[in-house]
């Protein structure tokens, strides 16, 4: 086997993985969101969180999946976004690990809602209205660090794909759609966090819709077809 068949197979399980990948980051942000906002979406959230402890704890570890995907990807399609933009690949991986980092952070903070809510139930109706103080200040840390990470996300991705559109690796009807779906997001996210779009609206999910899609159509390409040989090997 030349050298050329050998970076062409390496690249195929890169492809296969790195697909995989971002349908588990994917899979693992819907599940977990299924499993956690019926116990958040209630006045009582505390008494929630507590009686159903274990679903609490099985979508955080959905949510830890969905981080260690995102760093994953960056990690696995470095070395192949380099050769044709080593900048803007750094840059892609720079903002990916910190969408993973600031994940992690939010993680944490909804970690220790589990936490609070042990010591809600233990404390009765003793200083009730400090818990709910705490509560509140830990989910708005979460949205607030959520909505970051999704900024970088967006970000990351318009870098992504530029990359892909430049090294023609997958069908430039994928890029395309994938930037334009990327600067659709940061308009959607941004607006979020400037206060012109309050949580998640029909608007912002309107916006948000072409990459969510996109990452899913990149994924099955990537999986079946894989990169261009022909741009890996030029």
């Amino acid at each position: 086997m030349n050298r050329v068949d050998t970076t062409e197979k390496t690249y195929r399980k890169a492809a296969i993985i790195i697909g995989i990948l971002f349908i588990t980051a994917t899979a693992a942000t819907i599940i977990n969101q299924i499993i956690i906002d019926p116990i958040l979406d209630s006045a009582s959230y505390l008494t929630n969180i507590f009686e159903h402890e274990n679903q609490f704890i099985v979508a955080m570890i959905f949510e830890l999946i969905n981080v260690i995907a995102c760093a994953g990807i960056a990690i696995l399609i470095f070395p192949i976004l380099k050769k044709f933009n080593a900048a803007l690949a750094i840059g892609y991986v720079g903002f990916r690990v910190m969408e993973a980092t600031i994940g992690s952070v939010a993680l944490i903070s909804r970690l220790s809602l589990l936490t609070l809510s042990q010591e809600y139930v233990k404390a009765g109706n003793s200083v009730v209205s400090s818990f709910h103080y705490l509560g509140s200040l830990l989910l708005g840390g979460y949205d607030w660090t959520f909505l970051i990470m999704l900024i970088l996300f967006s970000v990351g991705a318009l870098m992504l794909y530029y990359i892909l559109y430049q090294s023609r690796l997958v069908p430039r009807v994928i890029s395309v759609w994938g930037f334009i779906g990327a600067i659709m997001a940061l308009v959607a996210f941004t607006l979020q966090m400037s206060g012109l779009i309050i949580g998640e609206s029909m608007i912002s999910n309107l916006l948000a819709l072409p990459i969510a899609v996109n990452e899913m159509v990149l994924a099955g390409w990537l999986i079946v077809k894989g990169f261009d040989p022909s741009a890996i090997t030029s």
